[in-house]
């Protein structure tokens, strides 16, 4: 009888069996810690490609303006999420705190659009991956490449590469993220050294260049450059001091992405000054770059910015690749997606499963646009434009929404703790970065057919944001049935490795 009773005590589904369902601690330190973030920010296909567009679609000279203020929304939004790294360690970092803080049905939910999300942001990149590296081929070899060759290719290596040591991982997105900001400061310096008319000009940073209707989109714009920093506690339980080096991580990445950003932007308006950029982006596009620096640096190195710029986009995939297996993962080993991922690849400690499956999610979108390719379109960049337009202002708003979320999940999590005096100071800057980011996440379904170039009265504008809304009550029906016909497991739901580690205690037999 007692053995009976046990087994019921015992939660409904045994996922915490072993080292195959946990990941590899002390893989990381801070330095790998950081490049892995920080890679996924892709530094210089923000300069020429984020900055430009803001300049040319939203028509606001205050760029520089809008990292500081964002910069200052973040560092607010990452005190409590920090401070909630010390006290949940779990691959599945924002559905667990939001699970910890707001229950297991909301974390179920934030989990399903984590999952979305990322995979958005991830997959979005290979369009403009592929057409870049067409273009490279048609400029140097004077060969005609589809860019959904090299786009399918760049998805095996990637896929490759994610059933590795994250470590190895972290030394790839390193090396190629160090020589990516080197030749964006080189630029910066030689923007300072050789002003456009109107010199030095600080004008970028004057309040009055925010006034106007389009700042609520181009904070949208501009969020969409800082993605990347909120996912170290993905890497928590890989880390050797997890309570330490997340935090630390966190605000060195958001300071460091606001500074960075704040002054690459101001440097472009003052190469062409002022008055100028906002004309010069329009004309331009992704290319007032590489104009602005074979003029002032020359032809060579234009062209190794061409090629960091498409290494710059690896990395980028590969850290959202890393991201999005690591979710999956923290989701099979809880139920919310088949066991079969929660297990680890037995060689490198890698979520291998969920690897296999962004993947898979990645060919298969490639391949559905390539289709659509074949098509006369009357523009055969079209496709490729969609994609990474359409993709990763999904998977920004998704982010967005999660972050606001993780934010009242801070506030309730420490308060049903009894820790709101002492943690007072943190409530109040989550407070303050959840409503901030929820209007963000207004303006951005708001002005959704702006951000990817869609009519006013186009269905783009509530279909592509209605994919958020739809993993939000797929996630909360998920969980709500979980509750009902599973009531151990969803319990269970945000407590990651730390369920095995209690099981252990308990001296239950795995």
């Amino acid at each position: 009888m007692a053995t009976e009773s046990s087994s019921k005590s015992r939660p409904e589904i045994s996922t915490f069996k072993g080292q195959d369902r946990a990941l590899r601690a002390g893989r990381l330190g801070t330095g790998g810690l950081l490049l892995s973030v920080l890679a996924a920010t892709a530094p210089l296909m923000v300069v020429a490609g984020v900055m430009p567009t803001t300049f040319a679609v939203m028509g606001i000279v205050g760029q520089p303006l809008l990292y500081v203020v964002l910069g200052v929304v973040l560092v607010l939004f990452s005190v409590g999420y920090a401070e909630m790294s010390r006290h949940v360690h779990n691959a599945g970092a924002f559905y667990a705190y939001i699970s910890r803080g707001l229950g297991g049905t909301a974390g179920a939910s934030a989990a399903l659009v984590a999952l979305v999300a990322y995979n958005a942001l991830q997959v979005g990149i290979y369009g403009i991956f592929g057409f870049e590296v067409s273009g490279l081929f048609a400029t140097y070899t004077d060969l005609s490449v589809a860019w959904w060759i090299p786009a399918l290719v760049a998805a095996l290596v990637v896929g490759a590469l994610g059933w590795l040591k994250i470590d190895v991982n972290a030394r790839v997105l390193g090396v190629l993220l160090i020589i990516e900001v080197a030749l964006v400061v080189i630029f910066d310096i030689a923007a300072v050294a050789d002003p456009a008319a109107q010199g030095l000009s600080l004008h970028a940073f004057n309040p009055d260049t925010l006034s106007g209707a389009g700042v609520g989109t181009a904070l949208c714009f501009c969020i969409a450059a800082f993605l990347g920093f909120e996912q170290a506690p993905v890497y928590a339980e890989e880390t050797s001091r997890p309570h330490i080096l997340v935090p630390r991580v966190m605000f060195l990445a958001v300071g460091g992405v606001a500074v960075f950003f704040a002054l690459s932007s101001w440097a472009l308006t003052v190469a062409t000054g002022p008055s100028a950029v906002v004309a010069e982006s329009q004309k331009q596009s992704a290319g007032l770059l590489f104009g602005l620096t074979e003029s002032r640096l020359g032809g060579t190195f234009t062209d190794v910015l061409h090629v960091l710029f498409v290494t710059g986009m690896f990395a980028a995939m590969l850290s959202f690749h890393n991201v999005v297996a690591r979710y999956a993962f923290a989701m099979g080993r809880e139920g919310l997606l088949p066991a079969a991922f929660g297990r680890t690849n037995s060689a490198s400690g890698a979520p291998g499963t969920g690897s296999l499956l962004q993947t898979a999610v990645s060919v298969v979108v490639v391949a559905v646009f390539a289709v659509a390719d074949d098509k006369p379109t009357g523009d055969p960049t079209v496709p490729v434009l969609h994609l990474f337009t359409w993709f990763g202002n999904i998977g920004a708003l998704g982010v967005i929404v999660l972050m606001a979320a993780a934010s009242a999940s801070v506030v309730v999590f420490f308060v049903r703790r009894g820790a709101a005096g002492a943690q007072a100071w943190r409530l109040v800057t989550s407070a303050l970065a959840g409503i901030a980011l929820l209007v963000i996440a207004v303006y951005t379904v708001k002005d959704f057919d702006v951000l990817v170039g869609a009519g006013p009265g186009s269905s783009l504008s509530w279909v592509l944001p209605g994919i958020i809304g739809l993993a939000v009550l797929v996630g909360l029906a998920q969980g709500l049935l979980m509750r009902a016909r599973r009531p151990e497991a969803h319990a269970r739901i945000g407590l990651g490795n730390e369920a095995f580690q209690l099981e252990k205690a308990a001296g239950e037999t795995p």
